[in-house]
């Protein structure tokens, strides 16, 4: 069973029903001495991958203005150019040095956050950003009612079409969601990692369910084992504490055994184990649009391929949570 697209929440967008995160293609970046990007990447290779991505009908792209510390809306500009159809997702909050690719901390004060959406514009190189989320969530209820003013503002000056939240708090997405233009949240959500507290959330608001980290930062793509050993300038060689896929520059041997426990199942009928982990995502719920990163073609190919087999089957699904003891 095929599937090509979703709407966005509340909006009156439809999106393909994946989209892609653009985080590994901003590169490096540090916040002081501990690296928070990722090593290895070619701008060539991601430029390259970009465009696979749109033949294969991918419309939905999701990158911040951190990452890479501007990077990464640089090289996604590159793309967005001729392809207009194509919608840009960015997220504000992190203040960082672009020469530098250092993180320097946080600030979500209206004022500035007015900067740094001009600012994403400008690497974007387009007029208006289609979905603009807040990427540091811990606010209190006073900046919170700020930054929905101050989104509704952008809304009505034409600079952004919605906006949403990346957070795994309920009561964060819950006030967000007061929001006329609040369409969607991003969530964390995988095979691995269930979320049933914040699809909720989705359910009663009317939001879309953007999926970070739906491939486990690349553990689903099937090519780690226990051996496997990351690079110190890859920010899962460093593995902070929120990271929980890999520990100590390593896999999380917990996580691999799950895995195995379900391989067979998400690999059935010819699916590769990301495609299989990616159906899942869409049998979990009707509002689920996975976000998966991407380096290369190879990997855009095999993301994209997921769309033809669709959703798992019933039987599937279930299959998969009786093995993780998610159900009777």
């Amino acid at each position: 069973m095929s599937l090509q697209t979703r709407r966005l929440g509340r909006s009156d967008l439809h999106v393909s029903a994946l989209g892609l995160g653009c985080w590994a293609i901003g590169g490096a970046m540090s916040a002081g001495d501990q690296p928070r990007g990722w090593a290895g990447v070619d701008d060539t290779d991601s430029v390259r991958a970009l465009r696979r991505a749109v033949e294969l009908g991918v419309t939905l792209f999701d990158t911040a203005d951190s990452y890479g510390a501007g990077h990464s809306e640089r090289v996604l500009s590159t793309v967005l150019a001729a392809h207009p159809e194509v919608l840009v997702a960015t997220k504000f909050g992190n203040t960082f040095d672009e020469d530098a690719r250092q993180l320097s901390g946080v600030d979500t004060s209206p004022a500035y956050v007015r900067q740094a959406l001009h600012a994403s514009l400008r690497r974007l190189k387009r007029d208006r950003i289609d979905l603009y989320q807040l990427h540091t969530p811990d606010v209190d209820a006073q900046r919170g009612e700020e930054l929905i003013a101050a989104l509704e503002s952008f809304v009505a000056e034409g600079l952004i079409g919605w906006y949403g939240v990346s957070t795994d708090d309920p009561g964060q997405a819950e006030r967000f969601a007061t929001g006329p233009h609040c369409t969607a949240v991003q969530l964390q959500l995988n095979v691995l990692d269930d979320n049933s507290d914040m699809l909720a959330v989705c359910d009663r608001h009317d939001l879309a369910a953007l999926c970070r980290s739906p491939l486990a930062m690349g553990l689903l793509g099937g090519r780690y084992t226990a051996a496997s050993t990351l690079p110190a300038d890859d920010i899962r060689g460093q593995s902070p504490a929120w990271l929980r896929w890999f520990a100590d520059g390593h896999p999380n041997v917990e996580f691999l055994r799950r895995i195995d426990t379900v391989h067979d199942t998400l690999t059935a009928g010819g699916r590769s184990l990301a495609q299989g982990s990616l159906a899942w995502i869409w049998a979990r719920h009707t509002r689920t649009i996975p976000l998966p990163g991407f380096r290369n073609t190879i990997q855009v190919e095999d993301n994209a391929g997921a769309l033809s087999y669709g959703p798992l089957e019933p039987g599937e699904y279930a299959a998969i949570e009786r093995a993780l003891g998610r159900n009777s």
